[in-house]
């Protein structure tokens, strides 16, 4: 009796593989890029990085708090957004210097999406924070004086049509 439950248990996961784990479901994509900004002339570690587009630029200066005179894309990083498993994003591989965890709090809704973020930097974390996020549409983060200059987080979310299974493997 004990075989043909442990059969017939085996049977219906492989049947029926959406019995399995549903919290490794993507539900979409997380980009995270880092950006310098000074005003002050580009110090020399920083003047190997490419500057930002122009409408990125535009949208910075829009903004009082986000203004400065220069900035330059340090890096990027995208992630696939699980259903319930957080994720790490790290935007200036292979450097650990400056990580963004992301979780989903809930099922994400047509308009917006929300998340449980986290920024740390060499290791320590320095700002937690829920966020909602809609799609296509970045938040920025002022982040802390960082190399003669701020830090500046653009985080945004591109949502898929519908659920897919990611496999790293």
């Amino acid at each position: 009796m004990q075989r043909f439950l442990y059969f017939f248990l085996s049977v219906i996961f492989l049947v029926f593989p959406a019995l399995a784990d549903r919290g490794r479901d993507v539900i979409g994509h997380v980009t995270v890029s880092v950006i310098h900004a000074s005003n002050e002339e580009v110090v020399d570690n920083v003047k190997q990085f490419k500057s930002v587009d122009e409408e990125t630029r535009a949208r910075l200066i829009k903004d009082p708090r986000l203004k400065f005179s220069h900035y330059r894309q340090l890096g990027s990083d995208t992630k696939p957004l699980y259903r319930s498993y957080e994720n790490w994003a790290q935007p200036l591989p292979p450097s650990d210097e400056i990580l963004l965890r992301f979780e989903a709090q809930a099922r994400p809704s047509k308009d917006v999406t929300r998340l449980d973020l986290e920024l740390w930097l060499s290791r320590k974390k320095i700002l937690k924070s829920g966020a909602a996020l809609s799609e296509n549409t970045p938040m920025f983060v002022l982040g802390p004086e960082w190399r003669q200059g701020r830090m500046i987080l653009i985080i945004t979310l591109a949502p898929l049509a519908s659920p897919v299974r990611y496999s790293e493997k």
